[in-house]
């Protein structure tokens, strides 16, 4: 994020936290110290050099424990009981019958499991505040008959901004005086700059084009579209911080259980028989229901997925993301730069009699050269080689169009608001309905062609919704975009369900009522998609470019832009579930078990140890079948659709760095149209 090429200041984010190398990960190191002091104590017990032996295993086992009974501890003191504490209770059970070895062993185990899940989850943490980086951090005010600058935070309602050339604007507002074109991708995700005049609303974060522009500011400058989407990102992390895991969810009722009847056991024995007998086989018994293959089933099924996962550029940041991601039963998908390449194209050219496309593309090129505009760019890039002769006085007309002369003839290209299409009207009506922007081109006073220019469908899009229909998973398409190019997108990629001219809130509202129907992922890259992402069930963000907001208020984080890996992805987590869900399966079938061998003294304590520890080690073999590779889904195999240059779609050209849904083009080039 710190390599963002296309910025206008203060949006380069340079204090991402960066996950260190495992080897210097400090919250490794007690794992590391219990581990390997547990393995030589070992070696020592057997090699008849018990003292030195007993010292290194009471070091792996207070190692060990550091890590999690402390905050046991708290948790009971809170009323909370989870795996850590069973965890301790199971510890000490073990201690106290003499078994330091074992007790070190269940405490390495957890400490490790639990040492590398906090790591998975801890990479790419939420860097929220860098959104509000879009706000300059001072604007012009008007006053009286001259200008003022102060701090962003101190613009009032109904003061009026002076916003110049390429200058970002500083709260939401109305337009008073000016014309030129908003790029307004960040906020609504409309893919093309929007031409804006007197009465037009502009949000907090737009771009403003060539023209210098007056806004009377409709909102605070602390209070915006912008601050907004950062506090309902907040408010859905917060309540996303309270679910509590798979494990803790079946463990929690199954601590005061263990404890009651373990007490019960020792009461009752103490009371018709031998004292001793009886409280040894109560603690046998503390052992036979530890929760020891239960506490490692979930995270050592996660932490291998999550892995596996990383290597084909699925960044997985939690335990609970992937838990929840096998869940899901729909998917929602933002538009402009998620379905679409988010490069205008020329994909469509009508003329009239006595003139061809190649004729009408050069003569509109010869006007847009040394325009920066968005849909000057798709124009030139589809001139024919030889062009045209140059053009020369060359006038904008802000949210227009463009004019000038072309060798003898004198020429104007703008949009239909400015130019009448006259005979092609009709052409331009069906490039409306096609999804397109309608260009006209008009040579001495004819309208002589009319360009149609479309932000296209990725080439894999169609086949990304069929293999989710396939998985059983409807898509949704959520976008800020207008209703006629939103619908025409949509029908080309296979999805009936389209909500169209959305705002932040409205999408974020739209997976609200969606999460409430079944589990909801919500797929997109810029920071108007923020809300949505940090709001359903699974946040997906494409593309390791995308905006930074994007990227931390989600769950999950594409490094590429290959569609496919949605669906790639949603099949290797509903495997990992059903992995995960065999191990809970196994840990507490081996809990059922073993609690009335131990109760009625089939087993003792080294018998109920070593059917723990074969327990073990069936669930992390089990569990670490999450990671292997291929996946597929569908006919697709996942290492088939890494995101590689050569497997970039064709619609796209190579524009990586200018691909983020949140700045596509420089604002000091930009140009009103």
């Amino acid at each position: 994020m710190s390599e963002v090429c296309c910025g206008t200041g203060g949006e380069e984010v340079t204090d991402q936290e960066v996950t260190p190398p495992w080897w210097r990960d400090a919250g490794l190191f007690p794992s590391a110290v219990s581990g390997t002091a547990l393995v030589i104590g070992y070696f020592l017990v057997w090699a008849d050099t018990s003292l030195a032996g007993q010292i290194l295993q009471w070091t792996a086992l207070l190692a060990g424990a550091w890590t999690f009974v402390p905050g046991a501890v708290r948790g009971l003191a809170r009323g909370r009981l989870g795996v850590g504490l069973l965890m301790t209770i199971a510890a000490v059970g073990a201690v106290a019958m003499g078994h330091v070895g074992e007790a070190a062993a269940l405490t390495f185990l957890f400490s490790l499991a639990e040492a590398l899940e906090d790591r998975a989850m801890g990479r790419a943490q939420a860097k929220l505040r860098a959104l509000l980086a879009l706000i300059p951090d001072r604007v012009r005010l008007a006053r009286g008959t001259g200008a003022v600058t102060v701090v962003a935070a101190e613009v009032r309602v109904s003061d009026v901004l002076i916003v110049g050339a390429g200058e970002r604007i500083a709260t939401d507002g109305v337009v008073v005086e000016g014309r030129s074109s908003m790029d307004t991708s960040a906020v609504t995700g409309e893919s093309m700059p929007v031409a804006v005049e007197p009465g037009a609303a502009v949000p907090a974060g737009a771009v403003n084009g060539a023209a210098t522009l007056r806004i009377r500011a409709t909102a605070d400058g602390v209070d915006n579209s912008l601050t907004q989407i950062v506090s309902l990102v907040e408010q859905a992390h917060a309540r996303k911080g309270e679910r509590a895991r798979l494990a803790d969810t079946i463990a929690r009722p199954l601590v005061p259980v263990v404890l009651a009847v373990s007490a019960l056991v020792a009461a009752i024995g103490m009371t018709f028989g031998d004292p001793a007998t009886w409280i040894e086989r109560a603690l046998v018994v503390l052992v036979a229901a530890s929760p020891c293959a239960l506490a490692i089933a979930v995270p050592v099924t996660v932490i291998s997925a999550i892995g596996s996962a990383s290597k084909f550029g699925v960044v997985i940041k939690s335990g609970e993301a992937f838990e929840q991601f096998g869940t899901i039963r729909t998917v929602a998908l933002d538009k402009t730069g998620t379905l679409t390449c988010n490069e205008p194209q020329v994909v469509e050219v009508r003329t009239v009699e006595g003139w061809d496309k190649d004729g009408v593309i050069a003569l509109a090129a010869s006007l847009e050269t040394d325009s920066a505009h968005p849909l000057a760019a798709a124009i030139i890039a589809a001139a024919p080689p030889d062009g045209g002769p140059p053009a020369r006085d060359v006038v904008e007309d802000a949210g227009h169009g463009i004019s000038g002369r072309v060798g003898q003839v004198a020429a104007r290209v703008g949009n239909t608001r400015w130019l009448n299409p006259g005979v092609l009207e009709a052409d331009a009506e069906s490039m409306a309905e096609g999804g397109m922007t309608a260009v006209v081109v008009e040579a001495d006073g004819q309208i002589v062609g009319v360009i149609g220019i479309r932000d296209e469908l990725r080439a894999e899009a169609a086949e990304t919704i069929r293999q989710l229909r396939a998985l059983g998973v409807p898509t949704v398409m959520l976008t800020g975009d207008n209703e006629r190019t939103a619908r025409a997108l949509a029908g080309q990629a296979g999805i009936a369900d389209v909500r169209a001219e959305q705002l932040p809130k409205d999408k974020a509202d739209a997976v609200v009522v969606l999460a409430s129907q079944g589990p909801t992922a919500m797929v997109g890259d810029g920071i108007n998609d923020a809300p949505a992402l940090a709001t359903a069930t699974v946040g997906i963000a494409m593309g390791a470019k995308g905006s930074a907001a994007a990227i931390e208020s989600a769950d999950i984080a594409f490094t590429g832009h290959d569609l496919r890996l949605i669906p790639a992805a949603l099949a290797h987590a509903r495997r990992g579930r059903r992995i995960m869900t065999a191990n809970i399966a196994l840990a507490l079938a081996i809990i059922v078990i073993l609690f009335p061998l131990a109760l009625f003294g089939v087993l003792g304590l080294a018998g109920v140890v070593l059917v723990h520890e074969v327990a073990e080690v069936a669930v992390i073999l089990n569990g670490v079948r999450a990671s292997r590779l291929p996946l597929r889904s569908g006919d697709i195999a996942v290492e088939n659709v890494r995101d590689t240059a050569s497997q970039r779609t064709e619609n796209c050209r190579d524009n990586e760095c200018c691909s983020d849904g949140q700045d596509e083009y420089p604002a000091n080039t930009r140009s009103a149209r």
